[in-house]
């Protein structure tokens, strides 16, 4: 989910701290798959049901072609199943009866008001964080020109990264996102990139379990998501599953500030209620020690501190590479 400092600037003061962070290269590990989760028996034999009877969202000839497998679930089920797919899987005709298992196991439903809510507070309270964290984004979307034109982009929220990376002639592009009622936000960021519309899905899906084959995108982003997955480490082991050989990871993301400072007692202090009040977001993640240790062949990256993130502070900014 892509979490925001508009809670966090009325709540808390602006405390700032700054620290260096090291570049830090890491070997290539396997990555973990969809059968790595633990399930019971039950749950994970209608799983493997609807593995096998769901076409690949991205195995079609068409680059930019989103198919029919989506809808084909829906009319199954009548709601979204966002489930990874595995090419080795057979057809079959049976249906499991919670097609959502996997959303509902690492995001548990919101009610309505409170997801529609979130997506409001998040189209029109951030104008003043991206402001400010522009320049930065601007620099590091660049390394995607010419490098990637199938993106996913993870914890999509309302789109405001689409404008960076999204005109480039011939992308297409993957929102996940377990807020349904961030899509139309998204969808009119996509528009306002110039990005056509057959060239953006927005998928209802989380990041632990990412409805895409292995391999099959150049690039992931994600920015301001994984202070907010139920767990980081099997979200990074997606990101590395769905990347292609050499693919990048490019990722922003709010960290712990330094043990012993001011503002990490405070954030250790409020990190229970900024989890209830910024649906699931986390204060003291040491979110770019996991990033370094997830397998990734090389990780680049850099902090900064921003005046419009108040306790959502340091950030790291950085590329990984697969």
């Amino acid at each position: 989910m892509l979490i925001h400092t508009a809670f966090s600037t009325s709540l808390y003061p602006k405390i700032h701290n700054t620290q260096k962070l090291k570049t830090v290269n890491s070997s290539v590990s396997e990555s973990k798959t969809f059968n790595d989760v633990p399930f019971n028996s039950q749950t994970q034999n209608e799983l493997n049901h609807l593995k096998k009877r769901v076409k690949d969202p991205l195995s079609c000839s068409n680059s930019i072609c989103f198919c029919c497998s989506r809808r084909d679930i829906m009319a199954a089920v009548g709601a979204a199943a966002l489930l990874p797919s595995h090419p080795s899987h057979a057809s079959d005709d049976s249906f499991p009866t919670d097609a959502m298992a996997m959303l509902n196991r690492f995001h548990p439903p919101r009610p309505d008001w409170y997801a529609e809510l979130y997506a409001t507070a998040m189209n029109t309270s951030m104008k003043s964080y991206e402001a400010e964290i522009e320049g930065y984004k601007s620099e590091l979307f660049a390394n995607l020109r010419g490098q990637a034109k199938q993106i996913l982009e993870i914890g999509i929220g309302t789109g405001p990264n689409l404008k960076y990376y999204a005109s480039e002639g011939g992308t297409s592009v993957y929102g996940v996102d377990p807020n349904r009622k961030m899509e139309k936000y998204a969808q009119a960021a996509a528009e306002a990139a110039g990005l056509p519309p057959a060239n953006f899905k927005f998928l209802h899906a989380v990041s632990e379990s990412l409805p895409l084959r292995d391999a099959s995108v150049d690039a992931v982003i994600g920015t301001l998501v994984l202070c907010s997955v139920a767990d980081v480490n099997l979200a990074l082991q997606e990101i590395r599953r769905v990347l292609k050989p050499g693919g990048l990871y490019l990722f922003v993301e709010h960290v712990a500030a330094t043990d012993g400072t001011v503002l990490r007692f405070v954030q250790q202090l409020l990190d229970p209620l900024q989890q209830t009040l910024a649906d699931g977001c986390h204060l003291t993640r040491k979110t770019g020690k996991d990033i370094t240790e997830a397998g990734f062949s090389n990780v680049d990256s850099h902090q900064v501190v921003l005046s419009t993130a108040s306790l959502i502070n340091p950030h790291i900014i950085g590329i990984a590479h697969n």
